[in-house]
């Protein structure tokens, strides 16, 4: 059993997904400062690399049922963070897009962004990172 733990433990799934989850709740914790969640600025964040994404499309990036990324878009819209708008192909389907109001707050997430990777590559050598 020990070895088992021990491979499980020094396996690079289990390392990444160590990772992955600690930065989330890093990110989580920084954007609390802003008004938003991790999750919400993760949002955002593929708002901004996706203009006009329909909700089903961005509820599939964020790994996340369509209702939840509703009441996610829902939120931000009340916010003033994120649009809806009609989808000329499709009269049931929205289109989302930033406000205007999102940029600067996405321009802060990033650089808080920054610096949390900085913080998270302490110790390592440039050319390790």
């Amino acid at each position: 059993m020990a070895i088992m733990c021990a491979l499980m433990q020094n396996n690079i799934a289990f390392l990444t997904s160590d990772v992955s989850r600690l930065l989330r709740k890093r990110f989580d914790v920084v954007s609390r400062r802003f008004g938003v969640t991790g999750p919400q600025w993760g949002m955002l964040a593929v708002l901004r690399r996706t203009p006009g994404i329909n909700q089903g499309a961005l509820a599939q990036w964020l790994e996340v049922e369509a209702i939840t990324a509703g009441r996610m878009i829902d939120r931000l819209e009340k916010a003033g963070m994120v649009e809806r708008r009609a989808d000329p192909n499709d009269r049931r389907a929205w289109r989302m897009f930033l406000t205007d109001a999102a940029i600067p707050l996405l321009d802060e997430l990033f650089t808080c962004a920054t610096d949390v990777f900085d913080e998270a590559l302490q110790g390592f050598a440039p050319d390790e990172s």
